[in-house]
């Protein structure tokens, strides 16, 4: 199927293919699912060292104008106005129901707020975003550009030697940087729990870059079987699994996404999509009706996404969104919803695989502690 004529190519593919990549369908693009060493291998390799993933399908935007700041706080519960230059911050957009129509990434970089959307809401998020407010400032894609993630321990070791200064960001900071007369714009962040970067970089370079990375010691290229396995085991929200347009902010556990100024008594609280339910569920005076948490199976059996939960009683109350045995925690884990009367956590739950009761217990998350760099 990768070889599909409806499938787009990220920069790397050719790079994908001589590398042995297994290629699969994700997100409309034929994407690298693992290499020959194997799922395993470059889940601990980048706990280890460093693994390099091509997150090109992610959509990349810009936002330009006086007003882009306030205009893109519009449309998500997030402070975006204080938010410093050269800071990231995690965000969400919101439909009118309060649902998350996609999270994302953001950069104030001065003159534009740079944007990362997931690759396979990037064509819906752009219409919102220039349908929502196009007036108050432009909205320019940036589908020319590839991304890069360098993620582990040893990702600024390899990264500073091609890229000098890059050891001086921390974590959710970015700023510019020139390789080979290459524009690079480049966040201490990830999606796997540990330190590394986010790389943008010119399409055309994009290759290059990489097999420049690939050529340092500390780096093996890693594919989307390990990213879902790494991001997991972080407790990160997968969009489409474990939130969509149908989940809030509140029941899925982001409160700490939501700062206070967008808050109830906050100096510009509400003035989003949703902004009454939204602030209804964190204030307590609408009730939820599920709420996230993290799972931890009793027996090695793996429980995956869409497996019904149940009280021990028998009483359904709930479903897993994504699980799997984590390689490095070396356990079932999974993340799932539940009714917020076994949302506590050390609940015990079942889990009904194939048939059978699967013990499990409410957990905090992550599941393997986050490593990232703040300096």
């Amino acid at each position: 199927m990768s070889d599909a004529t409806d499938l787009l190519q990220t920069p790397l593919h050719a790079l994908h293919l001589e590398l042995g990549a297994r290629m699969v369908p994700f997100a409309g693009y034929s994407m690298p699912v693992q290499y020959p060493a194997g799922l395993m291998a470059e889940h601990h390799h980048t706990r280890a060292a460093a693994g390099l993933f091509d997150v090109s399908h992610m959509g990349q935007l810009k936002l330009v104008g006086p007003d882009a700041a306030a205009a893109l706080e519009s449309l998500m519960p997030v402070d975006v106005i204080d938010l410093a230059v050269g800071k990231q911050r995690y965000g969400l957009l919101l439909n009118d129901e309060g649902g998350i129509i996609d999270d994302l990434m953001f950069v104030n970089r001065g003159d534009d707020l740079f944007v990362i959307v997931n690759g396979a809401c990037k064509a819906g998020d752009i219409a919102h975003i220039q349908a929502r407010i196009g007036s108050r400032c432009e909205v320019v894609p940036l589908p020319d550009r590839g991304l890069l993630a360098l993620q582990g321990p040893q990702a600024v070791t390899a990264l500073q030697r091609l890229v000098p200064g890059v050891e001086r960001l921390v974590f959710m900071t970015g700023a510019a940087f020139t390789w080979h007369g290459a524009e690079l714009f480049i966040t201490r962040s990830g999606y796997t729990g540990e330190d590394g970067f986010e790389i943008s970089v010119p399409g055309d370079r994009a290759e290059a870059l990489a097999r420049a990375l690939l050529a340092e010691p500390e780096v093996k290229p890693v594919g989307l079987g390990a990213r879902n396995s790494l991001r997991l085991e972080a407790g990160l929200c997968l969009y489409g699994n474990d939130i969509d347009t149908t989940t809030t902010p509140v029941e899925a556990a982001l409160n700490w996404a939501m700062q206070k100024v967008r808050r109830t008594g906050g100096a510009r609280a509400g003035g989003f999509p949703g902004a009454d339910r939204v602030l209804a569920q964190l204030d307590g005076t609408e009730a939820l009706p599920r709420k996230r948490v993290g799972l931890i199976a009793l027996e090695r059996i793996p429980v995956r996404e869409h497996t019904v939960l149940q009280s021990a009683d028998g009483q359904a109350i709930g479903e897993v969104t994504s699980g799997l045995l984590g390689p490095s925690a070396d356990k079932a884990v999974a993340i799932g919803y539940v009714t917020p009367a076994h949302a506590t956590i050390g609940t015990r739950v079942h889990a009904i695989v194939r048939g059978k009761p699967v013990p499990m217990e409410v957990s905090a998350m992550p599941f393997v502690p986050n490593r990232y760099f703040r300096g």
